[in-house]
């Protein structure tokens, strides 16, 4: 029996857990307010290129998408590609897990990544590089599964299997993921991977559909090379090795680092759900390499040995860049997110294990998905007060019981709200001349450039850069030489104004540099930040960067 899309239909379970995460993703991005490297990714959509230094270019439409098309620039705006890519990685999502098992494994694991918060909050709030990422992944992991499972989960594990066009599209996928971001060359090497460990599979690598997949592979990759080849490979020497430069270079590896690293990953997947997804990961791992399945006949059935290989192409697919990032964790900082495409795929091999335990316990697994669910959703409102109004700042007009955190020791204040900069700006007649009559602005880190821009840009379109040794994209955007003899702004935080050795090594590039006022950014009726602007008159020379044209 071939396998009947019908059964995979969108129930009103599916379109109610698609529709509420959409909704409550989207009150969470009107009231967060930006990250660092969101508002980076803000400028990103300003400044249109082939690829860009530290990632390649479709975070930049994906941050765009929203304010191209509102002409707005707010919080909202610049989350709106992340907003709606999100439902449709779901999606395909949803349809991998209903091909390769059954509907109610579907259902499962879009519940299950609904709530985890590193999947809501990395991949479907934030606009950032794993967007696109996780989208292509996902249309990877459906793609693929089509390709090796043609009969889906009604079984044809008699027949032998015939590389397909799939095959191609396969090429066109991974590409867009490394459009994305780089760990797309990751999934590129499992899906090699894949089809070198499983016998029935290696054909696809000598098929005619190959050589065509890798011709659209290196296509879709032209903006990254061409961006690259012209200037002196800078992506991929940052990403392989500048960006872990420093004193933590060469230290050794540590499985006491690793094993906190882990653990600070499960906390972020939340502990319910991030270590039944290692458990689960593992079981099937030990499982596979006990029967060998990959190199010998086994001797139960026909069907257990399809079972069994769906496993694995979710394993191939996942277990690489989970294990690459856990033990590089053991020597390098590595950020939660980077190993979150992994734990997106192995979510279906939890889906699976759930709906399982759901027959066996329905009661226990209904309370571990609603409690947790309740749970996360009452820690992301205390957040968001938190954040808006101060609610644990210490002293805040709306905090209870006066408060727990004390706003000099608050890390959540290192957000910015460019809403409130904007505001201060517009609401300051003398600084709004003053911005007519400079011709750019500065600032001394890369990220401060993003919430500037956000802040600024509505009210005047007016360059603005990084004179920084950490410049980013920076170094590439602008060529200082048309700014030679102009004035400019110098703005910054005010932890950056009590290093005297930050304003001066910016002197000698202008006549003179002059405090002209401060913006006190408040929460709670108290001020959390306070940007202290500088007028700099009279450019004499551009800023050396350490890299760059």
């Amino acid at each position: 029996m071939k396998f009947s899309w019908r059964r995979s239909r969108w129930s009103s379970g599916l379109v109610i857990l698609i529709l509420g995460g959409l909704i409550y993703r989207t009150l969470v991005a009107i009231w967060l307010f930006p990250g660092f490297d969101e508002a980076y990714y803000y400028l990103y959509s300003r400044h249109l290129h082939w690829s860009y230094f530290d990632h390649p270019p479709i975070v930049a439409w994906t941050t765009g998408l929203g304010w191209w098309l509102t002409g707005v620039i707010s919080p909202l705006t610049i989350r709106l590609g992340a907003l709606g890519l999100y439902c449709l990685s779901l999606g395909l999502l949803y349809l991998t897990a209903t091909y390769l098992y059954a509907a109610a494994v579907g259902v499962m694991t879009v519940a299950l990544v609904t709530l985890i918060p590193l999947f809501t909050i990395g991949f479907g709030i934030l606009t950032a590089p794993d967007t696109g990422l996780i989208l292509f992944w996902s249309a990877t992991l459906l793609t693929a599964a089509w390709e090796f499972f043609p009969q889906g989960r009604d079984g044809g594990s008699n027949a032998p299997y015939h590389p397909t066009w799939r095959i191609a599209l396969l090429g066109l996928w991974v590409g867009l993921a490394c459009l994305s971001k780089y760990h797309g060359f990751v999934l590129g090497l499992s899906l090699v991977g894949f089809c070198l460990a499983c016998a029935p599979y290696r054909s696809a690598l000598r098929s005619p559909w190959t050589v065509v997949a890798l011709g659209l592979f290196v296509i879709t990759l032209f903006p990254l090379w061409y961006w690259n080849s012209q200037h002196d490979w800078i992506s991929f020497r940052f990403q392989l090795g500048m960006r872990f430069d420093g004193p933590q270079e060469s230290s050794p590896f540590s499985l006491e680092q690793m094993v906190g690293y882990w653990l600070i990953s499960i906390a972020y997947l939340f502990p319910l759900f991030g270590f039944p997804l290692w458990w689960v990961t593992a079981r099937k791992s030990l499982r596979l390499g006990h029967l060998r399945l990959l190199t010998t006949v086994h001797p139960d059935t026909e069907l257990t040995k399809g079972e069994l290989a769906k496993d694995a192409l979710i394993l191939w697919l996942s277990l690489p860049i989970m294990l690459l990032f856990t033990l590089l964790g053991g020597q390098q900082q590595i950020l939660p997110a980077w190993p979150a495409p992994g734990y997106w795929g192995v979510a279906i091999l939890l889906g699976q294990q759930a709906v399982i335990w759901q027959r066996q316990r329905p009661r226990i697994i209904r309370c571990w998905l609603w409690g947790s669910g309740w749970f996360l959703v009452a820690l992301s409102v205390v957040a968001m007060l938190h954040l808006q109004l101060g609610f644990l700042q210490q002293p805040s007009r709306y905090a209870p019981f006066g408060g727990l955190v004390p706003v000099d020791q608050d890390g959540s204040t290192e957000l910015l709200d460019t809403g409130q900069m904007r505001q201060l700006i517009a609401a300051d007649p003398a600084l709004m001349t003053a911005l007519g009559e400079v011709d750019f602005i500065f600032t001394n880190e890369y990220y401060l450039g993003g919430y500037l821009g956000m802040a600024i840009h509505p009210l005047y379109d007016l360059p603005i850069t990084a004179f920084s040794q950490d410049p980013r994209g920076f170094a590439f955007w602008f060529d200082q030489r048309p700014w030679l003899g102009q004035d400019a702004f110098y703005i910054t935080l005010e932890r950056f104004v009590d290093d005297p050795a930050i304003i001066a090594q910016y002197t000698p590039l202008f006549d003179a540099i002059e405090p002209l006022t401060t913006l006190s950014l408040r929460r709670g009726g108290v001020v959390t930040e306070t940007l202290y602007v500088y007028r700099a008159n009279g450019f004499q020379q551009p800023y050396e960067y350490p890299y760059g044209p």
